[in-house]
């Protein structure tokens, strides 16, 4: 089987860009709706409970054992998420072009899922509800990446919980390397995501329910986007039309 050629570099480089400037700014759109997205955190906070969730605030008091641990997990939150993704699509370029391919076109479908969501249902963090005993572990011990009050946050959209696309993309690297890689240790690529999990409910930024609804999206896109060596088949998923000029294509 002849290798699959290497995209443009500069094409690439200007729909990963696209991607990424789509995911910062296009959340702002949803920026707003402060009565929606309290009473939709009532529901979801209610809703964990009533299934039965471990609450969020057990894997906070974890991290509140030592200033040190809070403060790596408020930096985790912050620094990793950007830099991870970009590194993973980076060695997938060079490295192992179709999945580099396929990679880029599920982490475009989910994340143009997560801003339709976003849109539709505005969504305050735990740590925004009172109900919920949690602290602002960032705004506390620092580092933050949010303003200090919402309506005045002109950089992020922190209404914008479900789904995480924190946890989606961890989860995509995880298994973009566990599909281009060999190793008998790609596995514990999962440990990202795991991580991250537990850093964005320890730090009262998500829900549980914003990494599974973040789950259930990328399971779908997944499907619709055939693997490197995986027949297209004639799913009715597969031709589905590009959220954004070029980037599925």
């Amino acid at each position: 089987m002849a290798a699959t050629p290497r995209p443009p570099l500069v094409r690439e480089l200007l729909l990963v860009t696209a991607l990424f400037l789509v995911y910062k700014f296009g959340r702002l759109f949803a920026n707003g709706h402060e009565t929606r997205a309290f009473h939709n955190a009532d529901r979801v906070w209610d809703f964990e409970r009533a299934v039965h969730l471990p609450g969020e605030g057990t894997i906070q008091q974890l991290l509140l054992h030592g200033e040190g641990l809070v403060r790596a997990a408020n930096t985790y939150y912050a620094a990793v998420h950007f830099p991870a993704t970009l590194a993973f699509l980076a060695w997938l370029y060079w490295r192992r072009p179709a999945h580099y391919v396929w990679s880029r076109r599920v982490l475009a479908l989910l994340t143009a899922a997560a801003l339709a969501l976003h849109l539709l249902l505005p969504l305050a963090p735990p740590r925004m509800l009172a109900e919920s005993g949690l602290i602002d572990t960032a705004r506390i011990y620092g580092p933050s990446v949010y303003g200090a009050t919402p309506e005045a946050d002109s950089m992020a959209n922190q209404f914008a919980a479900m789904p995480s696309l924190h946890f989606g993309w961890a989860l995509m690297l995880a298994i973009g390397l566990i599909a281009a890689t060999s190793s008998r240790w790609r596995v514990l690529w999962l440990l990202h995501p795991l991580l991250t999990l537990l850093v964005i409910v320890g730090t009262a930024n998500h829900y549980w329910f914003d990494a599974l609804a973040a789950a259930v999206l990328l399971a779908l896109a997944l499907l619709a986007v055939p693997a490197p060596g995986r027949a297209a088949g004639p799913s009715p998923l597969a031709p589905l039309t590009p959220v954004t000029a070029g980037a599925l294509r």
